[in-house]
Order: structure tokens, then C-alpha cells, then sequence
């Protein structure tokens, strides 16, 4: 995708600018390459940066309710102080790593509806001048296609994707936003839960996999919401037993009874895996001052049986790596931080 934008705030006759980013989708971590083309305009212009920024729409709640808008995550300088002769054409590549959360917008050339974009700023004789954003393409980790991939099998459907400004407290989560897939529950779930949320936070050794449950409730209770934290590593995704790794996290969820809780317990039954080291400690939620966590782990299963075509092109998905090696706290759902409207303003795309 390109795109070509006249430099408004230089005025008529500056140089023109097109980003051009290699075909394909990237992943979490990856590399993403390109080039920035220059053409000089009807002077000799001195270029003192070329910085690439990726941004996301993402929604954020306040007390006024929604609001949503463009939120910049990242941003890469990759040339600089040259002088850009009247009429020259110049081509600029570059090579910069994706931050290890970013949020993937499809699976299987599947789009999940997640605007993620390159925005191309130059800085000319002290103006700066943001282009037009160019949409970016990010896949899952094969970790990350293993777990939706689980969901898929074990009979769960995509029902969204969206990106929510915030923190979710006790992690290591590292962009000002995250990722939630969205997904309607498996038949013989349907009693217990109406949804189920998953959130991919991914870093160069492993990933936390925050799983919600919606509960259902019952003839004298409300309905309420749980989470629990999982650490999986990216080193077993071919070894594992991802379905029932999956089902226990969810069985973890569905078979808490009562109300809310902030403290944790074992997870689930573990009766499918060995005992061994798990990649992290599971550091706990906290909830409205509480610091009660979960601080058993399971090993993983070595036998890694997949099997069937899994959730496919119907579910989609997160940001980062992951295996197994589990630890998670169960907690009650309110563990966002609240978050102000601190989007950029969007009328930059009116420019010229």
C-alpha cells in the first residue's frame, strides 16, 4: 500500500513523500520493511528527519461513556540530514522491528476489523508534516494460531476483535493499549458463560494469555465476570496439547462458582499435564487494593496432539508468543485501569 501526500505545512512546491511497505503481513516482533520515496519540489530542501509512526484505533471508556480514536504505539527515525536536491528523486529502505504486542489484524488473509497503520513524518527546514496513514497487516505468532486454532476446535466462535486504551493491572503489558478477541462459547459452555474475552501480551520469551469469562447467572445471582493469567512459552507450539491446555483455562473460568472472586486457586485440573517448570510465577491481579494471587504452575503436556481445521477464518486474535508452563490468578473482572480521552486528534487526515 502507498501513499502520496503534497508536504502542506512546507507550502506549494515542497518535496512529495510516498511510503511504500513490503506486500504481505508482518508479525508481533517481526521486521517490517519498506521505503520512503522522495521527490524534490521546486527548491533544494534540507531533510532533517524521516520517522516512521504506527498507530491504532483503538476506543478507550470514560465517564462520559466511548470514545475512539487514533493512538500512536511506536515510532522509528530512519533517515536524516541530507539535502534533498530541487527535482530529485531519492528512495529511502527501511527495516525496523514491531513491538512484540502489536495487535494482529487477520488470520488466514482474514480480516478482524483492527486499524493499525505507517504514518510518514518529515521534518523540512523545522516543519514537520504527518502523511497520510498507510494500512498495516500483522498475523499471529504460530503460538498465537495455536491457541485460536484450540478455541476454533473446542467449538468457540469469533464474535469480535477491538483494541481498548487502558492497563490491565498485574501484567507485563507494555503499549498504552490491548487487544481483545472477542468469541461466543462452546455448546456445552453455553449454560455457564455467554462470552469469552482473550488478550495476547507477548514479549521475545513468552506470552501472558489473559482469558474472561462472562458468567452467567443464577435463579438467586447475578451474572458477573472472572479472569484468570496464563504464561505460556513460544518454544512448545509444536509439542503441546493446545486443546486441552485451552479447555482447562476455560474450565478454570466456567467451574469458578459464586460471586466474583479477587483471590486465586489452582486454575484447573491438570490431570492432562505433567509437572514441570513453568515459564514465569503468574504475578497476581490486583483489584481495588487486593494482592491476592494464584502461585501454583503446571508443567506442559509433551505429546502435542492437534487435529481438525480449528477455528480458521472465523476467529482471530492478539499480539505475541507463547507454550505452556501455566500460572494465573483468578480475579474479578475490574482490573482495567481507568483511562482518560488521550487519543490524537484525527483532523490531521484533512490536510491538503
Amino acid at each position: 500500500m502507498v501513499f502520496k501526500r503534497l508536504l502542506g505545512s512546507i507550502g506549494i512546491g515542497g518535496p512529495s513523500v510516498d511510503t511504500v511497505l513490503a506486500p504481505g503481513a508482518v508479525r508481533p516482533g517481526g521486521v517490517l520493511t519498506g521505503e520512503v520515496r522522495l521527490e524534490g519540489g521546486k527548491a533544494d530542501f534540507d531533510i532533517e528527519h524521516i520517522t516512521l509512526e504506527l498507530v491504532a484505533r483503538a476506543e478507550a471508556e470514560h465517564d462520559g461513556g466511548e470514545a475512539e480514536g487514533l493512538v500512536a504505539f511506536e515510532r522509528f527515525t530512519v533517515a536524516g540530514g541530507f539535502r534533498l536536491a530541487e527535482g530529485e528523486r531519492r528512495a529511502v529502505p527501511f527495516s525496523v522491528h514491531l513491538p512484540w504486542e502489536t495487535p494482529v489484524t487477520e488470520l488466514h488473509g482474514q480480516g478482524l476489523g483492527i486499524v493499525l497503520g505507517v504514518r510518514t513524518e518529515l521534518g523540512v527546514a523545522g516543519a514537520k508534516d504527518k502523511g497520510d496513514m498507510d494500512p498495516l497487516a500483522v498475523g499471529p505468532l504460530p503460538v498465537q494460531e495455536a491457541v485460536l486454532e484450540a478455541f476454533g476446535q473446542l467449538g468457540f466462535g469469533f464474535r469480535s476483535a477491538d483494541l481498548e486504551y487502558g492497563h490491565i493491572r498485574g501484567t507485563g503489558q507494555q503499549l498504552p493499549f490491548y487487544q481483545e478477541i472477542e468469541m461466543t462459547p462452546a455448546p456445552r459452555y453455553a449454560h455457564q458463560v455467554s462470552e469469552i474475552e482473550v488478550t495476547f501480551l507477548a514479549d521475545p520469551a513468552g506470552m501472558e494469555v489473559v482469558v474472561e469469562a462472562d458468567k452467567r447467572g443464577g435463579f438467586l445471582s447475578g451474572g458477573h465476570d472472572v479472569l484468570n493469567r496464563f504464561t505460556v512459552s513460544h518454544e512448545d507450539v509444536g509439542r503441546t496439547d493446545w486443546n486441552a491446555l485451552v479447555e482447562s483455562w476455560v474450565r478454570s473460568l466456567a467451574d469458578r462458582h459464586g460471586a466474583p472472586a479477587a483471590y486465586g486457586a489452582p486454575y484447573g485440573q491438570g490431570d492432562a499435564y505433567g509437572h514441570g517448570d513453568a515459564y514465569g510465577h503468574g504475578a497476581p491481579y490486583g483489584h481495588k487494593g487486593d494482592h491476592h494471587g494464584h502461585h501454583g504452575h503446571h508443567g506442559h503436556d509433551e505429546h502435542g496432539h492437534r487435529s481438525g481445521p480449528g477455528m480458521g477464518t472465523a476467529i482471530a486474535a492478539g499480539a505475541a508468543g507463547l507454550a505452556v508452563g501455566v500460572a494465573g490468578g483468578l480475579v474479578a473482572a475490574e482490573v482495567v485501569d481507568e483511562v482518560g480521552d488521550f487519543f490524537e486528534g484525527d483532523d490531521e487526515g484533512d490536510e491538503g
